[in-house]
């Protein structure tokens, strides 16, 4: 059973009928959801259904968002909200032609300009290559790692500003299960002994279990969203993957039965 992460008054997240549109398509659908702080949320569905549209809007750069989402106490995207949150994209977002300290370096400096902080911005790049484990390739060109090792320079460089909240988009996708393993300890540990909240995306229903809550979405819509123990429990399900398929099927079947009362009109 996973331990669950202390209870405090404040959000993280606080979305109300949070609404984005597309063209002609409307990707998010009046979500209403809150993420508490400290703790590992698990944002989770199939490919397509809005993760990362989702993700985009909570640290402010989606277009197009209507309803209310606040985040840290202030609206999505405000200028004070920059060196509170990370953000992780699914593509490595690092300089290939940089050693591996060279984009920490210069990502650093970006966060805290000014010769007086030299000092603070080196620490930061130091502390930041011991959190991903890559000491041993701080002076390897980020252009000759391998996929696994470049994941772990971005999530380096999301995590030089100590962020409280820490938006993960499919961050362990393509790698190996011990670089999974790796990355999830990791995790646990930033909630656990930094306080950080972390939001994270997968389609891989088992890293679910890894979890201390779970925002399961289909077709821009949130399914559930509850601790893992309880939607297995909810749903009399082994696992969480059994349950999402289970909330699928009663989506399905709601959905069916109101076409048909209208098409009966």
């Amino acid at each position: 059973m996973m331990n669950s992460p202390p209870a405090t008054a404040a959000r993280a997240v606080d979305a109300r009928a949070l609404t984005v549109v597309r063209g002609d398509r409307t990707v998010l659908r009046g979500l209403d959801f809150t993420v508490e702080p400290g703790g590992i949320t698990g944002l989770l569905g199939p490919s397509g259904c809005g993760k990362s549209t989702l993700m985009r809007a909570v640290v402010g750069t989606q277009a197009k968002v209507s309803g209310t989402l606040d985040v840290l106490g202030r609206p999505a995207g405000h200028p004070s909200l920059r060196p509170r949150v990370g953000y992780v994209t699914q593509a490595p977002s690092v300089y290939a032609d940089l050693s591996v300290r060279q984009n920490l370096d210069y990502f650093a400096a970006v966060l805290r300009p000014g010769r007086a902080h030299r000092a603070s911005r080196e620490e930061a790049v130091t502390r930041a290559i011991a959190d991903v484990d890559l000491i041993r390739h701080a002076d390897a060109l980020a252009g000759r790692l391998s996929g696994g090792q470049l994941s772990r320079v971005s999530l380096a460089v999301a995590l030089l500003g100590t962020p409280e909240l820490l938006v993960l988009d499919e961050p362990t996708v393509g790698l190996d299960p011990v670089l999974r393993r790796d990355l999830w300890n990791l995790f646990h540990t930033l909630a656990a002994d930094r306080g950080t909240t972390i939001l994270v995306s997968s389609h891989v229903m088992d890293e679910a279990e890894r979890c201390h809550r779970l925002l399961l979405m289909r077709e821009g819509r949130i399914l559930a969203d509850d601790t893992p123990d309880a939607l297995r429990a909810r749903t009399a399900s082994a696992t969480v993957e059994e349950a999402f398929l289970h909330l699928v099927d009663e989506a399905t079947a709601d959905e069916a039965a109101t076409a048909r009362q209208e098409n009966a009109r």
